[in-house]
């Protein structure tokens, strides 16, 4: 294939975000999926765990326990010293730092994900709500305009009193004169 070719390899996709972009053989991208849904699934469950005061409370526990063995615990024991700052707690530390900050944006950004899936639905759900909506304005307009075309009470009444006064008029015209 040339350099400059237009045409694309069939393994990317152009209608997508690049970052969303993903291969369309079915069975590699099935399994790069499921791998990535994995990883993230973990990678949340980290990052809630690290967000609860369960966490904060052993980790200071941790630390309050690494501090007083390496002041008081026996001097041929101890690991880290405290004239140069407990170095290696400053790095265990800094290095879960150095991981928490990516897995909690990770955790942040697949809930972006699920919060734009549901906005999406909650939108197509509004729209299918607006047209049942005005469906059924439509046919209450309808049956109040059929309404309008049926008789109301009234009218049959008077109707119904005329056609009586033409009958008790015609049973008066058949009536001979004399037998009042």
């Amino acid at each position: 294939m040339a350099r400059n070719s237009p045409v694309r390899s069939s393994n990317t996709r152009l209608d997508a975000p690049k970052g969303l972009r993903t291969s369309v053989l079915p069975t590699r991208n099935r399994a790069a999926r499921a791998s990535r849904d994995r990883f993230g699934r973990s990678t949340e469950a980290i990052a809630r765990g690290m967000g609860t005061p369960w966490f904060l409370v052993i980790l200071t526990v941790f630390v309050l326990i690494w501090i007083g063995f390496n002041t008081y615990g026996p001097e041929n024991y101890r690991f880290d010293s405290a004239a140069i700052g407990f170095t290696a707690l400053t790095l265990i530390l800094s290095l879960q730092a150095s991981y928490a900050a990516p897995l909690i944006l990770l955790a942040q950004n697949r809930q972006d994900d699920r919060d734009r899936v549901q906005i999406e639905q909650d939108r197509q759900r509004a729209e299918r709500n607006l047209a049942d909506t005005e469906y059924l304005a439509r046919e209450v307009v309808a049956l109040r305009l059929a309404m309008q075309d049926m008789a109301s009470r009234d009218f049959i009444r008077a109707e119904l009193r005329s056609l009586l006064e033409e009958l008790s008029a015609d049973d008066d015209a058949k009536k001979p004169a004399g037998s009042a």
